[in-house]
């Protein structure tokens, strides 16, 4: 595994720790000497992910959508910056460049991003691993759903298992590696 796709907050959270895991990740990315794909923006978890892996001396490419590059949220300094004409476009692109993805705590555009690549698993339109950085419980109540959905029988085990979930970036990214 050479590229991962990160997902994660256009804000930095309440908490601190938060900032703490992007940066532990970004680390773990430049150790293992994997780039870095994430969504090019300049603000919050994304923008403190990729500055990191590019002060590590990591590469960090972005993919932006026009509409985000014009609210001036993207970032100007990384390896390699995509614009692109919309959300969808961005996704796929993602999707392409990346050889496994991770969801770090962010909103409804990760939680979006995520379910997309588990079903894209599901259904066979790729094999990459897909990981959840589950730091400081934020994704608790997200497995504590995902397994009720699979007790109520809407979710195969099999599926489930799709996600691996991990409280420590460099554990995670090992797991994702032995997959």
């Amino acid at each position: 595994m050479k590229t991962v796709c990160v997902y994660c907050g256009a804000n930095a959270g309440a908490d601190p720790l938060y900032a703490e895991g992007a940066r532990a990740l970004a680390a773990a990315l430049v150790e293992q000497n994997m780039s870095l794909v994430y969504g090019g923006g300049n603000v919050g978890l994304m923008g403190i992910i990729a500055d990191e892996v590019l002060r590590l001396g990591g590469e960090a490419t972005g993919v932006i959508p026009t509409k985000l590059v014009e609210r001036e949220v993207a970032h100007n300094g990384l390896t390699r910056q995509f614009i692109v004409k919309d959300m969808h476009e961005r996704k796929a692109m993602m999707a392409e460049l990346s050889d496994g993805f991770i969801a770090m705590p962010g909103g409804l555009g990760t939680l979006e991003e995520l379910f997309e690549m588990l079903t894209w698993a599901q259904i066979g339109i790729h094999s990459k691993p897909v990981g959840l950085l589950n730091m400081n419980g934020y994704y608790d109540r997200l497995m504590d759903f995902v397994e009720h959905a699979r007790s109520q029988g809407f979710v195969r085990p099999q599926h489930a298992a799709l996600m691996h979930v991990e409280t420590d970036p460099r554990a995670l990214l090992e797991r994702l590696k032995s997959q």
